[in-house]
């Protein structure tokens, strides 16, 4: 047998072995990698200052743990304990609201008067009330398993930092790729990850803040629902409803109905109106600009906008992430590979 192909057996008999070893970590690998090359320009800032790759790591790594799975902690956290103490006599006041409503509805909304009588035939209070204490439950086995998954992602994200320049230049020398071609690539998904990152983190605190003052004037938890507000509004479409609707709801069951149309409005002209429909689009825009000063690694907006929409489909929460970078490195292979033809053609 010839000396190569007995290494390339023993390659993939390694890598082989490796991937059993580390699959239950492979997620986590792999956000922990996306998210030091979206914060990439941040650990050379700090590298820049502290004069320590080491301390820049450590920093950098401190930051996205305060950033971003701090306040995820701290919802997931409350959630579970205001769960587990609802009080049963809340969901039969609600109740007892929505079916005043649907047996006396206004003339313009008659005709929906027998769909609506229809869908509560099957509507147990006590089994919803059931429900709520398993969510609870499920909810608590959640955030312990995401809190076991951040841990590992802020630790694999600290040895990308600190050691990410030793592997760029190891994998530049085993990848059979030009460097004008790896710069590329680098350059690209490096481009397009940082605008995903920073855009979500801008529109998500300002969508959030919007909600969290509001509804702490209201007596509710204004830091807590801020950021649910603030997660839910990376849902397209009906991200913040699913989040001031039961609000609007509970207070005209209550009979608050100055407050349920002040949150009505409130959510939709001032933060789906404003803030997401013409203040979200100029912080993308302001922030493209500012991190693609080339004008050919420039990612488009929109390719952005439904990568991030089919990755929270297909892989759930993570898929804001990993979205972008699956379409980002798509189309800079695209890009090689038009450039190869190119020069062929030539």
């Amino acid at each position: 047998m010839k000396p190569k192909f007995f290494v390339a057996i023993l390659f993939a008999s390694s890598l082989y072995w490796m991937y059993l070893l580390y699959m239950p970590f492979l997620l986590a690998i792999m956000i922990a990698a996306l998210l030091a090359i979206s914060t990439a320009n941040i650990q050379s800032y700090l590298e820049q200052k502290l004069n320590s790759r080491l301390w820049a790591a450590f920093s950098s790594s401190f930051l996205l743990a305060m950033m971003f799975f701090a306040p995820l902690g701290y919802f997931l956290a409350t959630l579970t304990l205001q769960l587990n103490h609802l009080e049963t006599g809340i969901f039969i006041k609600i109740e007892s609201f929505i079916r005043a409503q649907i047996a006396n509805p206004p003339e313009y909304l008659l005709f929906i008067k027998p769909y609506a009588m229809d869908m509560l035939k099957g509507f147990d209070i006590n089994y919803i009330t059931k429900d709520a204490l398993s969510l609870a439950g499920k909810v608590g086995a959640f955030s312990a398993g995401f809190l076991k998954n951040s841990f590992l992602i802020i630790i694999f994200y600290f040895f990308a930092q600190y050691n990410g320049s030793t592997i760029v230049r190891f994998l530049k020398r085993i990848v059979q790729m030009s460097v004008e071609e790896t710069t590329t690539l680098a350059k690209e998904l490096s481009s397009v990850m940082s605008i995903v990152f920073y855009s979500i983190i801008a529109t998500a605190m300002l969508e959030g803040a919007l909600f969290g003052v509001a509804i702490s004037f209201m007596g509710y938890n204004g830091l807590l629902f801020g950021i649910m507000y603030g997660f839910a509004s990376l849902i397209p479409v009906i991200g913040g409803v699913v989040m001031w609707l039961p609000f609007m709801i509970y207070e005209l069951s209550m009979g608050n109905n100055y407050s349920a149309l002040f949150i009505a409005i409130y959510s939709i002209v001032i933060i789906s109106g404003i803030a997401d429909t013409l203040v979200k689009p100029f912080i993308i825009k302001e922030i493209a600009q500012r991190l693609s000063q080339d004008n050919d690694t420039k990612p488009n907006e929109m390719v952005i906008f439904f990568a991030i929409i089919a990755g929270l489909t297909t892989f759930g929460f993570w898929g804001m992430i990993l979205g972008p970078a699956i379409t980002a490195f798509f189309l800079t292979i695209l890009k090689l590979f038009e450039a190869r033809t190119r020069e062929l053609s030539e």
